[in-house]
């Protein structure tokens, strides 16, 4: 039976490996998900996704993140969360209430505490000290504070045929306290359905919001197409009306794969993601928005890794 994962940016890549082993050996489609996400929630160095990272504008980290069972279309999803050690736990749990399934602020943080999962201060001194850093800058050279809004999500299919998508973010680096973008949102930040395929988003998700473009990859996979064919359809028709319409498209990247491990991306900027399924090894690629609404997609280089690693370990001037 044909299995697989993807997920958004190179951050993802230890837990897509450590997802393709599970798989590998008839693990569930849940398992993988939630596996490949707590691995970069609990890496302290990427910035856009929990411990480490970056907090809102009063210098709180609030977190955002969801789950979704492809089989049955239980979801859970917690937003604005703080104190947590993995949101993607919470939310899959969530996903078992038949009710009060998406939790926010101190009803999802209450909710984590009195189910046992484990309480952690999950803003790091490096992240602190970015954040006091960007406050600096905004007062000194009236700055716009909004930067990074880097999502981890996943999409995997086990060889039951079952499959899951989830995701997980710190949000809008200095975003307003309460902000919650598309990550928690089913059909904005992530959509599957284990008939079709499912597909996960990533970017700003002021305008990820604007189009539910999650959805409508996976509708588009239902009428027959292929997950690149509907990523392309999808992402670049709705790039070119927003941009006409609303006078410009934030960034966003979805990633996407269908119930037979087929798998697809699209984006309007410069876009790592991570891939595996029973006929390719895991690897991390480079997406670019193409000519003619077809995505450019070639593979990492060592170089451009051996930067990434030393850029994101810099220390905080």
């Amino acid at each position: 039976m044909s299995w697989g994962i993807i997920a958004t940016w190179r951050m993802a890549h230890d837990g897509v490996v450590k997802a393709s082993e599970l798989l590998t050996n008839n693990g569930q489609a849940g398992d993988a998900i939630e596996t490949t996400i707590q691995t970069v929630e609990d890496y302290p160095y990427y910035k856009s996704v929990g411990f480490g990272g970056l907090p809102n504008a009063e210098g709180i980290l609030e977190m955002d993140a969801a789950y979704m069972d492809g089989d049955t279309f239980k979801i859970g999803a917690v937003a604005g969360i703080t104190d947590t050690k993995n949101p993607i736990s919470v939310a899959r749990k969530l996903s078992d209430e038949k009710f009060n399934s998406f939790r926010v602020g101190d009803g999802a943080t209450k909710y984590a505490m009195l189910n046992g999962f484990e309480r952690k201060n999950m803003l790091t001194e490096r992240a602190h000290q970015i954040w006091e850093k960007r406050v600096e800058e905004i007062a000194k050279n009236n700055l716009s504070p909004y930067d990074g809004h880097d999502t981890i999500g996943a999409i995997s299919l086990d060889k039951k045929g079952s499959m899951a998508a989830g995701t997980s973010s710190s949000g809008l680096f200095m975003k307003k306290p309460g902000r919650v973008g598309d990550s928690p949102l089913s059909g904005s930040g992530f959509y599957v359905d284990s008939e079709i395929g499912g597909a996960t988003a990533t970017g700003l998700g002021e305008d990820l919001m604007k189009g539910c473009l999650a959805y409508e990859i996976v509708r588009l996979m239902g009428e027959g197409k292929t997950p690149q064919e509907a990523c392309d359809q999808a992402v670049y028709t709705f790039h070119d009306k927003l941009t006409k319409r609303y006078g410009k498209a934030g960034a966003f990247s979805l990633v996407a794969m269908n119930n037979s491990g087929q798998w697809g991306v699209a984006t309007n900027v410069e876009f790592t993601f991570s891939v595996v399924n029973d006929q390719e090894k895991p690897a991390i690629y480079l997406a670019n928005m193409g000519e003619n609404h077809q995505t450019i997609i070639e593979p990492i280089t060592q170089e451009w890794l051996d930067a990434y690693e030393k850029r994101i370990k810099a220390p905080v001037d």
